[in-house]
């Protein structure tokens, strides 16, 4: 392949990009603040929702029964050595882009691309998922306050058009049925507009958020644990090490989140020491309670009854704890808002560190003069993640989601082995022991998990990489800043932050 496609941006450029006058965003980011963007995108529904369908088998999978606590834990042992190599490559190149920018230096422009297009199955794919099971657990919580939505209102498509008599409901235009998951494309709206304010104020609410849902969840374990039954976990593993890797690859989606700590790296005021801190302390305590709810879950009740969108109401309601199941949605309700402001504002930062290198059009990087958002990008995801959630399936954009993860993390994995050869002597703040060994075997576990993915979702994956790359050689490739021709924007160096 012509040697331009492996073109590498240099790690200086990167961080004079970051400085532009008319690019820079808003430092104002802590440690306690970045940890909580990271528990605030990873505690949702891998453990509000996934446990149930992960632990009784759904849409033809292998159930994992009891032994998913065994699947979240390989889960995050992949994504902890995948949080190594990130950690790395975030204090060293500290800007935005994510896996997007770390590529970019390491492994050349066309695999930067493709990441860069995968990480929108990352955050705006995957938030489609988290918006509809978001307006699950809303609708939940209203008909518990004796608010009814009407059915056609509140369900997806795929939904209606497998419940006939819900389309019968539904009001006609010129005879076509009038259905829509309305709240989905609200809730997002709203964060949207919460993103364009302001970094800072986004970081407030989410931490806030985080707060009321990490009390919610340790709420759950305490009571939950005085009604575990241990007979409910035999047979511990139903189908064995086959059922533990595929329940690891339908919650491989839980743990995506704490990547999106490293696309605040330019908001954050010590990003060198703070972001990888921030990664390790979020999937240290996201797993410390993913390990806690599913063996007390599985505990209250049968793996077999688990097959539910709102599992941990189920099993407080079946030990007849009624009210702690209504509180416990409304803790759903605030966990899931977190998980989409923190995707919400991770997707619009790549895609300004894609404009900035020419890959994207220019106006993608433009910054609100007031309150320094990348609020052109902002504004389009939301519309990107708003539409399709009023209308699309979960589930099938749950999978969609994990390989185009899985893809990135393997990437990130062999850059940071690939930068300890090219460019040894450069000044690493945190530096991902055991290298060359701990990235492969954080390629390997990420390559196990895609292998357990269903076929569809290869097949999709495939046709969405065929896209990006159509799409890069129209236009990326022909106006990259790296080939003289892409639009260079005028800046003034300072030193004010």
């Amino acid at each position: 392949m012509p040697t331009s496609l492996f073109r590498r941006k240099a790690v200086e450029a990167c961080q004079a990009d970051a400085d532009r006058a008319d690019h820079r965003l808003k430092r104002s980011l802590g440690v306690v603040e970045l940890t909580a963007l990271g528990i605030g995108a990873v505690i949702g529904a891998g453990i509000f929702s996934s446990p149930g369908s992960a632990a009784a088998g759904a849409d033809g999978r292998l159930a994992a029964g009891p032994a998913l606590v065994l699947s979240y834990l390989l889960v995050a042992a992949a994504c902890g050595l995948a949080a190594l190599c990130y950690a790395e490559m975030a204090s060293m190149v500290p800007v935005a882009g994510s896996a997007y920018t770390y590529a970019y230096v390491t492994l050349g422009e066309f695999l930067a691309w493709i990441i860069g297009w995968d990480l929108i199955l990352e955050y705006a794919v995957g938030n489609v998922a988290v918006a509809v099971s978001w307006a699950a657990y809303f609708n939940t919580l209203l008909e518990g306050l004796g608010v009814h939505f009407p059915p056609w209102l509140c369900t997806t498509l795929d939904h209606a058009f497998k419940t006939p008599e819900l389309l019968a409901t539904a009001p006609h235009v010129l005879g076509i049925p009038i259905v829509l998951n309305l709240p989905a494309g609200l809730i997002v709206a709203l964060l949207t507009i919460l993103l364009v304010v302001g970094i800072q104020e986004s970081a407030r609410v989410n931490t806030a958020m985080v707060v009321l849902k990490l009390a919610m969840v340790v709420g759950f374990v305490l009571v939950g644990m005085f009604y575990v039954q241990p007979a409910h976990w035999t047979p511990f593993a139903p189908n064995g090490l086959n059922g533990i890797l595929t329940g690891a690859a339908v919650i491989f989606f839980a743990y995506i989140g704490f990547d999106a700590i490293s696309t605040t790296a330019e908001e954050a005021k010590n990003p060198q020491r703070d972001l990888p801190r921030a990664m390790i302390a979020t999937l240290t305590i996201c797993t410390t309670l993913y390990v806690a709810v599913t063996l007390v879950l599985t505990g209250m009740i049968s793996w077999r009854e688990l097959a539910v969108g709102d599992p941990l109401a189920k099993a407080l309601q079946s030990a007849g704890l009624q009210a702690l199941a209504g509180i416990l949605s409304f803790g759903a309700v605030v966990a899931m808002t977190a998980v989409l402001l923190v995707f919400q504002l991770g997707q619009p930062r790549i895609f300004l560190a894609m404009a900035r290198d020419g890959l994207l059009p220019e106006w993608a990087a433009r910054v609100h003069p007031r309150f320094r958002t990348p609020y052109v990008t902002t504004i389009l995801t939301g519309v990107f993640v708003g539409v399709p959630a009023m209308f699309v399936d979960i589930n099938e954009a749950i999978d969609f989601t994990n390989i185009g993860t899985l893809f990135a993390f393997i990437l990130v994995s062999v850059g940071v082995i690939v930068l300890r050869r090219t460019d040894p002597g450069r000044h690493r703040p945190f530096r991902c022991p055991g290298v060359p060994v701990l990235p492969l075997f954080s390629v390997v576990s990420c390559g196990i998990l895609i292998a357990y993915l269903p076929v569809i979702t290869w097949i999709r994956f495939v046709v969405w990489q065929a896209i990006g790359i159509l799409l890069y050689f129209l236009y990326g490739r022909r106006h990259s800043r790296l080939t003289g021709r892409g639009k260079e924007v005028t800046w003034t160096p300072t030193t004010t932050r």
